[in-house]
C-alpha cells in the first residue's frame, strides 16, 4: 500500500514555481530519499505533505486518502531547523511532543524516558535542550519525531551535526522501522546514506522530478562505463585520455565515466604506468555521480 502518494502537486510564491507537477508514491516498508540542490523544492515539497503550506495544485494522500489532522498524527516530521523548545527539559519535552501525539501524559514520559535510554542520553533528561550540543539536540529531535510509533516518518537532512557514531545509531534505527513496516522518507546531501538506506529516489530540480525509481534500476539506467580508482601519484593526466568523458577526482581517489567502456583495460594500463594503484573497479556509477551528471545535463554544463 502507497503511504504516501503526491499526483501533480504543484506550488508558487509570488510568481516563482518552487514545485511543479510533482508526482512520487512511498509504499510500507520502503526508504525514500528525496534529493535535489539547494533550492530545488525538497523542503517545500515536505512542508506540503506536512500540510504547513497548501499546493496550488495537485493531490497529496496519507495511508491511502487526502490528509487530515488525524492522519498527521501518524506522521513524524524532522525539520531541517530543529523545532525544539530550548528553555525546556529534555524529558519534559519528550512528554510534550508525545502528548501532542495523542499519548497518554504516564506513556509519553515512558515512551520518552526509553527512547533516551536507546540513544545513550538518559542523563540529560533534566538538563534544558540549549544546553545539549548540536548533535545531541539532533538526537532528541529524532526522539521526539518517533515517539509516538509514527506509520510514515519524514527527515530533513537527519544526519546534520551527527558524528560517525551516532550516524550508525540513527541509520540502526531507520533500518529497524523500515523493517517493522514504517514508510521513510528522507531529505538529504549526504548521498552514501542514500546509497546504502534508500531502496527508491527522486531527483528534484527546479521543482520538477528529473529523476525517479528504484535505486538499483535508475543506476542500472547510467550502464557501466563507470571505473573507481583509488592511487597515489598525481592524477591529472587522466583528464587529458581521450576516452575519459568525465573524472570526479577527490585526491587519491576519483569516478571516472569512460566514453567508451570497452577502454577501461586501457585507463588501467595507463594510470599503471604513472600511479600506483590501491584499487581498480569497473561499476555502474554512485550516485551521486548521477546526481551531478544528471544536474548538470539540465543546466547545459
Amino acid at each position: 500500500m502507497d503511504v504516501l502518494h503526491l499526483e501533480g502537486v504543484s506550488k508558487s510564491f509570488r510568481g516563482t514555481q518552487a514545485v511543479r507537477d510533482l508526482s512520487l508514491s512511498v509504499e510500507a516498508g520502503t526508504m525514500y530519499g528525496l534529493l535535489g540542490p539547494n533550492g530545488a523544492g525538497k523542503t517545500t515539497t515536505i512542508r506540503m505533505i506536512m500540510q504547513i503550506l497548501l499546493p496550488d495544485a495537485g493531490r497529496i494522500d496519507l495511508f491511502g486518502a487526502p490528509g487530515t489532522s488525524a492522519s498527521l498524527d501518524r506522521v513524524g516530521y524532522l525539520p531541517e531547523e530543529r523545532g525544539l523548545y530550548r528553555k525546556m527539559r529534555v524529558g519534559e519535552g519528550l512528554a510534550f511532543f508525545g502528548k501532542l501525539k495523542g499519548l497518554s501524559s504516564r506513556e509519553a514520559r515512558r515512551r520518552g524516558g526509553a527512547w533516551l535510554a536507546r540513544l545513550g542520553m538518559s542523563d540529560t533528561a533534566k538538563r534544558k535542550v540549549e544546553e545539549l550540543s548540536k548533535g545531541n539536540q539532533q538526537k532528541i529531535q529524532l526522539a521526539a519525531t518517533l515517539l509516538h510509533d509514527p506509520g510514515l516518518i519524514i527527515l530533513d537532512e537527519p544526519f546534520a551535526s551527527l558524528d560517525p557514531v551516532n550516524v550508525e545509531i540513527v541509520r540502526d534505527i531507520l533500518i529497524e522501522r523500515k523493517a517493522a513496516g514504517c514508510a521513510i522518507i528522507f531529505s538529504t546531501h549526504e548521498m552514501e546514506h542514500v546509497e546504502m538506506l534508500c531502496d527508491a529516489i527522486s531527483l528534484i530540480h527546479r521543482g520538477h522530478a528529473v529523476l525517479e525509481g528504484k535505486l538499483a534500476e535508475v543506476r542500472k539506467r547510467f550502464g557501466s562505463d563507470t571505473v573507481r580508482i583509488e592511487y597515489d601519484g598525481d592524477a591529472g593526466f587522466l583528464r587529458d585520455l581521450p576516452y575519459v568523458r568525465r573524472i570526479d577526482d577527490a585526491g587519491h581517489a576519483a569516478e571516472i565515466r569512460l566514453a567508451d567502456p570497452e577502454r577501461a583495460q586501457d585507463l588501467l594500463r595507463a594510470a599503471a604506468e604513472r600511479l600506483r594503484i590501491r584499487r581498480f573497479e569497473v561499476t555502474e556509477p554512485s550516485l551521486r555521480g548521477i546526481f551531478i551528471e544528471t544536474v548538470r545535463k539540465i543546466e547545459g554544463q
